[in-house]
């Protein structure tokens, strides 16, 4: 059987009606979110009944918990809508500002995100943020509390980088990625206040812009809690402008050094710069030197500092259930289904529970009923098994990597694969490679087609190999595509997709129609 390239067989039609906002206050005509407004108040009849139908199911919780943390809803943040939306968004279809943003520039410090968050009334004063930092394992722990908030009866928003196939993916309220209609006339609106002639001289890089335009669609949905990725470090990411509920450092690695630093500490101490005073901090297993550089800052904030939980002990049992590979546990005397393989899932999840159990009197959160939800958690090209033959995970450094390498060799006990890789050249390939060689029975090499960063061809990686002295068998492909037909092929091993969330991305793209990447319900 083969991995399942779209177009090898009938795939169902991807057209589908503009995501849903619940929470949001809508245009009778569009269904849409409306810039230029938002909701006034906790009443559920500003929130469109399916969502009411959310968190009403069940008989466990209150319709609408109780979030007496969350600020009211009265900033001025009403900028209105700006004709020619459709122009000024970016993207593929639109091109415009955000087009004219370079996705890898990096501008170090705070004062432009602050400035453009002002400027369209600071939306972010409006909401209760999770702020979650760390080298590897943000995402799915975030993926994680997001599912069990919105599981537990609360609208959430969920600001995730960077996007697999379509940037409408950093932006999810409830699990929905924001439709097209309203990403196209929140952009425009947020290009013409950056645009604003205002005295003052500020250039706004492609990061800052998106981490302000997720503060308004989250605002004006009136969501309840926001789940907030930082995107890379933490002290001088864009993120950081924000003063959060709870700060989240998941673990710390080797990665990004020409920006973080060169050494362990040195990264701890920039992901610690997420701290703010009397915040509680919740650290995941980490080496000794970062989880002390992490207590020392917070103990310097006199925020609370909850180390890593105790290992989950007993037994961990694996199932198929829908073509999906689930791990079943125990945890704090409930029965845990994860469909997340692997001891490094297991973490995210202990760290993501410990946050949601400690916040659950301030929340009004029921922890049995979030618990319970995350059986429903999807997070797309990381561990995925997008068929019974094909798992993507975007892992990009040899501790990403190593970790991936640990859950496979726990879910599929004995099997190698045929691997499809890409890596960029900034990056640490040949550790990376190395972390995986063990389990490939041979290594198919392809180029990433992102321009803008130099990347390796097929035939440069087969040289690594050989050089690094790899035990697999190597072969080169002249794209993601060919390397999918050439895996599926080999009849004898499943196919497992790694080395750069931008091969995962290509590679769902060919196998997946667009909204079940983009949508986590």
């Amino acid at each position: 059987m083969r991995p399942g390239l779209k177009g090898s067989t009938p795939s169902r039609s991807t057209t589908s009606k503009p995501a849903r906002i619940p929470g949001s206050r809508r245009s009778p005509a569009s269904g849409s979110l409306r810039p230029g407004r938002r909701t006034t108040g906790r009443s559920s009849a500003n929130v469109p009944t399916a969502a009411v139908r959310r968190s009403t199911s069940s008989t466990a919780g209150p319709a609408r918990p109780g979030c007496s943390c969350r600020p009211p809803t009265t900033s001025p943040c009403r900028p209105g809508r700006v004709p020619g939306a459709a122009d000024m968004t970016g993207g593929k279809a639109g091109g415009g500002y955000l087009d004219s943003l370079s996705m890898f520039g990096i501008k170090p410090g705070l004062e432009a995100t602050a400035e453009l968050m002002r400027r369209v009334g600071n939306p972010e004063k409006e909401l209760s943020f999770l702020h979650i930092a760390g080298t590897n394992g943000k995402g799915s722990t975030g993926a994680m509390l997001e599912c069990m908030l919105r599981g537990a009866g609360f609208t959430t928003g969920f600001y995730t980088s960077p996007h697999l196939v379509d940037i409408r993916e950093r932006f999810r309220v409830n699990g929905i990625a924001v439709s097209e209609e309203d990403y196209a006339a929140f952009s425009a609106e947020l290009a013409a206040a950056a645009r604003a002639e205002t005295g003052r001289d500020f250039t706004f890089t492609y990061f800052e812009f998106t981490t302000v335009l997720a503060a308004m669609i989250f605002a004006r949905a009136g969501v309840d809690v926001v789940v907030w990725e930082t995107g890379m470090g933490g002290r001088l990411d864009s993120t950081n402008v924000v003063r959060p509920l709870a700060s989240v450092i998941t673990n710390i690695a080797l990665d990004h050094q020409a920006y973080l630093g060169d050494t362990i500490e040195k990264i701890a101490a920039e992901k610690a710069g997420i701290v703010k005073p009397g915040v509680p901090v919740f650290t995941g297993v980490m080496p000794e030197e970062a989880r002390r550089v992490i207590a020392e800052k917070a103990r310097a904030e006199k925020s609370p500092c909850f180390g890593p939980p105790p290992e989950i002990a007993g037994p961990v049992h694996y199932r198929l259930d829908g073509g999906r590979t689930v791990q079943e546990f125990e945890y704090g005397g409930r029965l845990i289904r994860l469909p997340l393989p692997g001891a490094m899932q297991r973490r995210n999840f202990r760290l993501a529970a410990q946050v949601l159990t400690e916040l659950a009197p301030k929340l009004g959160l029921d922890s049995g009923r979030a618990f319970r939800a995350v059986a429903d958690c999807r997070w797309p090209g990381r561990c995925q098994q997008v068929n019974s033959r094909l798992i993507v995970d975007g892992g990009h450094n040899p501790d990403g990597l190593a970790a991936l390498a640990e859950s496979l060799e726990e879910a599929f006990p004995g099997e190698t694969f045929s691997v499809v890789f890409a890596g960029f050249k900034d990056k640490n390939v040949a550790g990376s490679l190395h972390m995986l060689d063990k389990l490939a029975a041979r290594f198919i090499f392809a180029p990433l087609s992102e321009s803008d960063r130099p990347s390796y061809t097929g035939a440069e990686l087969c040289g690594l190999a050989r050089r690094e002295g790899l035990s697999a068998e190597t072969a080169a492909a002249g794209s993601a595509r060919e390397a999918l037909e050439l895996a599926s092929q080999d009849q004898a091993h499943k196919t497992l997709v790694a080395g750069s969330l931008y091969l995962a991305g290509e590679v769902l793209s060919l196998t997946m129609d667009k909204p079940a990447i983009l949508n986590l319900d």
